[in-house]
Protein backbone atom coordinates (compact mmCIF):
# COMPACT_ATOMS: atom_id res chain seq x y z
CA UNK A 1 0.00 0.00 0.00
CA UNK A 2 1.30 3.54 -1.10
CA UNK A 3 1.79 6.79 0.86
CA UNK A 4 -1.99 8.10 -0.74
CA UNK A 5 -3.51 5.02 0.48
CA UNK A 6 -2.34 4.78 3.82
CA UNK A 7 -2.64 8.55 4.66
CA UNK A 8 -6.29 7.88 3.12
CA UNK A 9 -7.02 5.54 5.19
CA UNK A 10 -5.29 7.22 8.31
CA UNK A 11 -7.62 10.85 7.97
CA UNK A 12 -10.78 8.94 7.36
CA UNK A 13 -12.00 10.72 10.26
CA UNK A 14 -10.86 14.22 8.71
CA UNK A 15 -11.60 13.79 5.63
CA UNK A 16 -15.28 12.29 6.06
CA UNK A 17 -16.26 15.55 8.02
CA UNK A 18 -14.68 17.93 5.50
CA UNK A 19 -16.31 16.31 2.51
CA UNK A 20 -19.70 16.17 4.18
CA UNK A 21 -19.38 19.88 4.96
CA UNK A 22 -17.97 20.80 1.30
CA UNK A 23 -21.01 18.90 -0.73
CA UNK A 24 -23.77 20.30 1.80
CA UNK A 25 -22.43 23.69 1.26
CA UNK A 26 -21.71 23.69 -3.14
CA UNK A 27 -24.86 21.53 -3.61
CA UNK A 28 -27.41 23.61 -1.80
CA UNK A 29 -27.56 26.16 -4.39
CA UNK A 30 -26.48 27.01 -8.08
CA UNK A 31 -24.84 30.37 -6.65
CA UNK A 32 -21.75 31.08 -4.89
CA UNK A 33 -23.22 33.20 -2.04
CA UNK A 34 -20.97 35.60 1.00
CA UNK A 35 -23.23 32.60 3.12
CA UNK A 36 -22.05 29.42 1.65
CA UNK A 37 -18.76 31.08 1.06
CA UNK A 38 -18.58 31.85 5.41
CA UNK A 39 -19.71 28.21 5.89
CA UNK A 40 -16.93 27.12 3.57
CA UNK A 41 -14.58 29.21 5.75
CA UNK A 42 -15.89 27.27 8.63
CA UNK A 43 -15.51 23.95 7.59
CA UNK A 44 -12.13 24.41 6.74
CA UNK A 45 -11.43 25.76 10.06
CA UNK A 46 -13.07 23.28 11.76
CA UNK A 47 -10.73 20.76 10.00
CA UNK A 48 -7.59 22.94 11.63
CA UNK A 49 -6.14 23.96 8.70
CA UNK A 50 -5.67 27.37 9.97
CA UNK A 51 -6.60 30.69 9.09
CA UNK A 52 -4.29 32.01 6.39
CA UNK A 53 -4.28 28.64 4.54
CA UNK A 54 -8.12 29.01 4.64
CA UNK A 55 -8.20 32.16 3.29
CA UNK A 56 -5.99 31.26 0.34
CA UNK A 57 -8.34 28.43 -0.35
CA UNK A 58 -11.17 31.09 0.00
CA UNK A 59 -9.47 33.60 -2.32
CA UNK A 60 -9.19 30.66 -5.03
CA UNK A 61 -12.60 29.59 -4.53
CA UNK A 62 -13.84 32.81 -5.37
CA UNK A 63 -11.02 33.84 -8.44
CA UNK A 64 -12.27 30.25 -9.76
CA UNK A 65 -15.79 31.37 -9.46
CA UNK A 66 -15.82 34.38 -11.08
CA UNK A 67 -13.46 33.42 -14.05
CA UNK A 68 -15.56 30.50 -14.72
CA UNK A 69 -19.05 30.35 -13.39
CA UNK A 70 -20.20 28.06 -10.90
CA UNK A 71 -20.92 24.59 -13.19
CA UNK A 72 -17.41 24.36 -14.09
CA UNK A 73 -15.72 24.65 -10.31
CA UNK A 74 -14.34 21.77 -8.36
CA UNK A 75 -13.58 22.96 -5.19
CA UNK A 76 -12.29 20.01 -3.77
CA UNK A 77 -9.55 20.06 -6.85
CA UNK A 78 -8.81 23.80 -5.75
CA UNK A 79 -8.29 22.69 -2.20
CA UNK A 80 -6.53 20.49 -2.77
CA UNK A 81 -4.50 22.46 -4.99
CA UNK A 82 -3.63 25.16 -2.49
CA UNK A 83 -2.72 22.84 0.01
CA UNK A 84 -0.13 21.66 -1.84
CA UNK A 85 0.98 24.66 -2.68
CA UNK A 86 1.14 25.90 0.83
CA UNK A 87 3.18 22.05 2.12
CA UNK A 88 5.38 22.38 -0.95
CA UNK A 89 7.55 25.28 0.00
CA UNK A 90 9.63 23.35 2.71
CA UNK A 91 11.90 20.25 1.99
CA UNK A 92 10.66 17.22 3.48
CA UNK A 93 13.81 15.13 2.68
CA UNK A 94 15.86 14.09 5.81
CA UNK A 95 18.60 15.64 6.32
CA UNK A 96 21.73 13.22 5.25
CA UNK A 97 25.68 14.07 6.34
CA UNK A 98 28.20 13.01 3.53
CA UNK A 99 30.37 11.53 6.79
CA UNK A 100 29.70 10.28 10.11
CA UNK A 101 26.45 9.50 11.86
CA UNK A 102 23.56 12.23 11.17
CA UNK A 103 22.90 12.74 14.65
CA UNK A 104 18.53 13.24 14.65
CA UNK A 105 16.75 13.99 18.71
CA UNK A 106 12.97 13.15 18.78
CA UNK A 107 11.77 15.74 20.93
CA UNK A 108 8.39 16.51 22.19
CA UNK A 109 5.61 16.42 24.83
CA UNK A 110 4.73 13.08 26.86
CA UNK A 111 2.78 10.82 25.47
CA UNK A 112 3.11 11.62 21.39
CA UNK A 113 5.01 8.71 20.37
CA UNK A 114 8.86 9.56 20.46
CA UNK A 115 10.02 6.16 20.96
CA UNK A 116 8.19 4.43 18.84
CA UNK A 117 9.09 7.18 16.03
CA UNK A 118 12.91 6.71 16.48
CA UNK A 119 12.49 3.18 16.53
CA UNK A 120 10.41 3.35 13.27
CA UNK A 121 13.19 5.80 11.67
CA UNK A 122 16.25 3.63 12.67
CA UNK A 123 13.93 0.62 10.88
CA UNK A 124 13.14 3.22 7.82
CA UNK A 125 16.94 4.17 7.39
CA UNK A 126 17.69 0.26 7.42
CA UNK A 127 15.19 -0.74 4.89
CA UNK A 128 16.59 2.17 2.70
CA UNK A 129 20.53 0.46 2.92
CA UNK A 130 21.78 2.32 6.01
CA UNK A 131 22.40 1.35 9.26
CA UNK A 132 21.17 3.04 12.33
CA UNK A 133 21.60 3.38 16.25
CA UNK A 134 19.17 4.67 18.71
CA UNK A 135 20.20 6.44 22.32
CA UNK A 136 17.50 5.44 25.31
CA UNK A 137 17.46 9.11 26.67
CA UNK A 138 14.76 9.41 28.27
CA UNK A 139 15.86 8.28 31.72
CA UNK A 140 13.07 9.45 33.39
CA UNK A 141 10.89 6.96 32.65
CA UNK A 142 12.05 3.42 32.95
CA UNK A 143 9.65 1.98 30.81
CA UNK A 144 10.77 3.74 27.85
CA UNK A 145 14.35 2.51 28.32
CA UNK A 146 12.82 -0.83 28.44
CA UNK A 147 10.13 -0.32 24.89
CA UNK A 148 13.52 1.23 22.79
CA UNK A 149 15.46 -2.12 23.83
CA UNK A 150 12.70 -3.71 23.02
CA UNK A 151 12.42 -2.30 19.51
CA UNK A 152 15.98 -2.72 18.75
CA UNK A 153 15.84 -6.50 19.43
CA UNK A 154 13.16 -6.33 17.42
CA UNK A 155 14.50 -4.28 14.50
CA UNK A 156 18.02 -5.49 14.62
CA UNK A 157 19.21 -2.00 15.84
CA UNK A 158 21.62 -1.66 18.39
CA UNK A 159 20.55 1.14 21.59
CA UNK A 160 23.00 2.58 23.96
CA UNK A 161 22.02 3.27 27.47
CA UNK A 162 22.25 4.12 30.83
CA UNK A 163 20.89 3.54 34.49
CA UNK A 164 17.73 4.75 34.93
CA UNK A 165 17.68 8.55 36.20
CA UNK A 166 21.11 8.53 34.15
CA UNK A 167 22.12 12.01 33.23
CA UNK A 168 20.48 11.92 29.66
CA UNK A 169 23.50 13.97 28.02
CA UNK A 170 26.07 11.67 29.14
CA UNK A 171 24.08 9.01 27.05
CA UNK A 172 23.65 11.08 24.33
CA UNK A 173 27.47 12.02 24.35
CA UNK A 174 27.93 7.97 24.81
CA UNK A 175 25.60 7.04 22.10
CA UNK A 176 27.49 9.82 19.17
CA UNK A 177 30.53 7.80 20.18
CA UNK A 178 28.95 4.65 19.39
CA UNK A 179 27.49 5.60 16.55
CA UNK A 180 31.22 6.93 14.92
CA UNK A 181 32.77 3.64 16.60
CA UNK A 182 30.09 1.75 14.15
CA UNK A 183 30.04 3.97 11.24
CA UNK A 184 26.31 4.33 11.84
CA UNK A 185 24.56 5.84 8.95
CA UNK A 186 21.92 7.34 11.91
CA UNK A 187 21.76 8.27 15.04
CA UNK A 188 18.03 8.59 16.54
CA UNK A 189 18.45 9.80 20.09
CA UNK A 190 15.06 9.22 21.94
CA UNK A 191 14.64 12.26 24.49
CA UNK A 192 12.23 12.39 27.46
CA UNK A 193 8.57 13.74 26.80
CA UNK A 194 8.72 17.23 28.83
CA UNK A 195 5.77 19.89 28.64
CA UNK A 196 6.55 22.83 26.66
CA UNK A 197 5.33 25.08 29.47
CA UNK A 198 8.22 23.89 32.07
CA UNK A 199 11.49 25.82 31.85
CA UNK A 200 13.37 23.91 33.50
CA UNK A 201 12.89 20.44 31.25
CA UNK A 202 12.84 22.77 28.79
CA UNK A 203 16.55 24.10 29.57
CA UNK A 204 17.44 20.42 30.08
CA UNK A 205 16.95 19.46 26.58
CA UNK A 206 18.99 22.49 25.17
CA UNK A 207 21.99 21.24 27.47
CA UNK A 208 21.59 17.90 26.04
CA UNK A 209 22.34 19.04 22.84
CA UNK A 210 25.27 21.08 23.75
CA UNK A 211 26.58 17.85 24.41
CA UNK A 212 25.78 16.73 21.26
CA UNK A 213 27.11 19.51 19.38
CA UNK A 214 30.95 19.19 21.78
CA UNK A 215 31.05 15.56 21.03
CA UNK A 216 30.29 15.85 17.08
CA UNK A 217 30.46 19.34 15.41
CA UNK A 218 26.88 20.58 13.89
CA UNK A 219 24.92 17.39 16.09
CA UNK A 220 22.44 17.30 16.45
CA UNK A 221 21.82 17.78 12.83
CA UNK A 222 17.95 16.96 12.93
CA UNK A 223 15.60 17.87 15.49
CA UNK A 224 12.43 16.34 14.93
CA UNK A 225 9.19 17.63 17.24
CA UNK A 226 6.58 14.81 17.50
CA UNK A 227 3.42 15.98 17.36
CA UNK A 228 0.02 14.48 18.51
CA UNK A 229 -2.26 14.85 15.53
CA UNK A 230 -5.08 15.03 17.55
CA UNK A 231 -4.19 17.53 19.57
CA UNK A 232 -4.99 20.23 17.08
CA UNK A 233 -4.18 23.79 18.47
CA UNK A 234 -2.21 22.94 21.27
CA UNK A 235 -0.21 21.35 18.79
CA UNK A 236 1.14 24.62 17.10
CA UNK A 237 1.67 26.52 20.61
CA UNK A 238 4.01 22.96 21.41
CA UNK A 239 6.08 23.78 18.14
CA UNK A 240 6.11 27.37 19.04
CA UNK A 241 7.27 26.97 22.38
CA UNK A 242 9.77 23.90 21.32
CA UNK A 243 11.19 25.89 18.66
CA UNK A 244 12.28 28.79 20.80
CA UNK A 245 15.01 26.38 23.02
CA UNK A 246 15.82 24.20 19.72
CA UNK A 247 15.87 24.98 16.30
CA UNK A 248 13.38 22.63 14.78
CA UNK A 249 13.81 21.14 11.34
CA UNK A 250 11.21 18.98 11.11
CA UNK A 251 7.58 17.81 12.11
CA UNK A 252 6.81 13.89 12.74
CA UNK A 253 2.81 14.04 13.01
CA UNK A 254 1.46 11.16 14.69
CA UNK A 255 -2.04 9.55 15.21
CA UNK A 256 -3.71 11.42 12.76
CA UNK A 257 -6.17 7.90 12.67
CA UNK A 258 -8.09 9.36 15.49
CA UNK A 259 -8.68 12.63 14.78
CA UNK A 260 -11.12 14.83 12.36
CA UNK A 261 -8.75 17.74 12.52
CA UNK A 262 -5.95 16.32 10.67
CA UNK A 263 -5.31 19.69 8.92
CA UNK A 264 -3.50 20.81 11.60
CA UNK A 265 -0.46 19.84 9.74
CA UNK A 266 -0.97 22.16 6.98
CA UNK A 267 -1.02 24.90 9.99
CA UNK A 268 2.09 24.27 11.26
CA UNK A 269 4.15 24.16 8.13
CA UNK A 270 2.45 27.31 7.00
CA UNK A 271 2.40 29.82 10.54
CA UNK A 272 6.14 28.28 11.10
CA UNK A 273 7.91 26.98 8.48
CA UNK A 274 8.68 23.68 9.89
CA UNK A 275 8.40 20.92 7.50
CA UNK A 276 6.26 18.02 7.94
CA UNK A 277 9.00 14.99 7.11
CA UNK A 278 7.36 12.24 8.47
CA UNK A 279 3.55 11.17 9.58
CA UNK A 280 2.21 8.11 11.63
CA UNK A 281 -0.23 6.15 9.89
CA UNK A 282 -0.62 2.66 12.13
CA UNK A 283 1.60 0.62 14.79
CA UNK A 284 3.35 -1.45 12.57
CA UNK A 285 7.36 -0.52 11.70
CA UNK A 286 6.13 -0.04 7.70
CA UNK A 287 3.67 2.53 9.22
CA UNK A 288 5.34 5.61 9.33
CA UNK A 289 5.93 7.42 6.39
CA UNK A 290 7.94 10.10 4.33
CA UNK A 291 5.45 13.03 3.86
CA UNK A 292 4.46 13.50 0.30
CA UNK A 293 2.79 17.04 0.52
CA UNK A 294 0.22 16.21 -3.06
CA UNK A 295 -0.27 12.80 -1.98
CA UNK A 296 -1.65 14.62 1.57
CA UNK A 297 -3.41 17.21 0.20
CA UNK A 298 -5.13 15.27 -2.47
CA UNK A 299 -6.39 12.50 0.48
CA UNK A 300 -7.34 15.81 2.58
CA UNK A 301 -9.92 16.08 -0.35
CA UNK A 302 -10.76 13.22 -1.23
CA UNK A 303 -9.12 13.98 -4.96
CA UNK A 304 -7.53 11.02 -6.61
CA UNK A 305 -4.18 10.99 -6.94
Amino acid sequence: MGFFDKIKSAITRTTSALSHEIKRIVSRSPRLTGTSLEELESALLGADLGLPVTQQIIAAVRLGYESQGRSGLDVFEIAAREVEKSLSTADSALIRRADGPTVVSIVGVNGTGKTTTSAKLAHLVQQQGGTAVLAACDTFRAAAIEQLRLWGERLGVPVIAGAYQADPAAVAHDAITAAIARGATYLFVDTAGRLHTKHNLMQELAKVHRVMEKRLPGAPHEVLLVLDGSSGQNAINQAREFNKITRLTGLVVTKLDGTSKGGVVVAIQRELGIPVKFVGVGEQPDDLQPFVARDFANALFEVKS
